[in-house]
């Protein structure tokens, strides 16, 4: 169940930059070492509700009704380009405050739930995945936890990773208004990216 083969794999996919870790890198950046914490912690509890309805069994009415994964996908693509196009427009300098305030925090989190909910290839990929490492012989449900647990975890600690690394070049960027404006760019470009590959991808 929890094999080498299991955990390798997870690292592979939870290493691989997507929405989250383009979110936990660059609030690492431009607000500081908690405030990533704060956004790790949203990305990872944004995929509880993925995890929940591969293991109750409603990914097979996402993955059979068009209208519902649709219905999703959009939603999850207007809130990208959201990002992106608030990203763009915020020309606030990054801080230098290391302690986000509680509404600040709960913002961070919120943030981070909402971008991985609003995907929903995430639900179709834990079905296609978590199965794969599941006994036969054995309580599928208990087990279906135990693989979702250790990927949450692993999740959020990679993702701590990301933003802690970002977190180092802070001092480089903070000095330099001509790299804050080209990272917002950045950001706010990979964010669109992002929403659009959604968009135009198929299920």
């Amino acid at each position: 169940m929890i094999s080498v083969q299991f955990l390798l794999t997870s690292l592979v996919v939870v290493l691989i930059p997507g929405t989250g870790v383009i979110y936990t890198v660059s609030t690492g950046i431009t607000r500081g070492r908690r405030a990533a914490l704060y956004a790790s912690l949203g990305c990872t509890a944004g995929i509880v509700p993925h995890l929940l309805a591969t293991i109750l069994g409603l990914t097979a009415l996402m993955h059979t009704s068009a209208l519902a994964f649709q219905t999703l996908r959009y939603a999850g693509v207007a809130y990208l380009l959201y990002i992106a196009w608030a990203t763009w427009k915020d020309r606030s300098a990054f801080a230098l405050d290391d302690a986000p305030r509680q509404n600040s925090a709960l913002s961070l989190v919120f943030r981070g739930v909402l971008l991985n909910i609003l995907n929903p290839k995430l639900t179709i990929f834990f079905l296609a995945f978590l199965p794969q490492f599941v006994t036969p012989v054995a309580s599928p449900l208990p087990q279906l936890l135990l693989l979702s647990g250790v990927f949450m975890a692993m999740t959020f600690a990679v993702f701590v990773v990301y933003g802690l690394l970002a977190h180092q070049f802070r001092g480089v960027v903070i000095e330099s208004a001509r790299v804050q404006a080209w990272l917002r760019r950045s950001f706010a470009a990979a964010f669109a990216g992002l929403g659009l590959h959604l968009a135009f991808s198929e299920r």
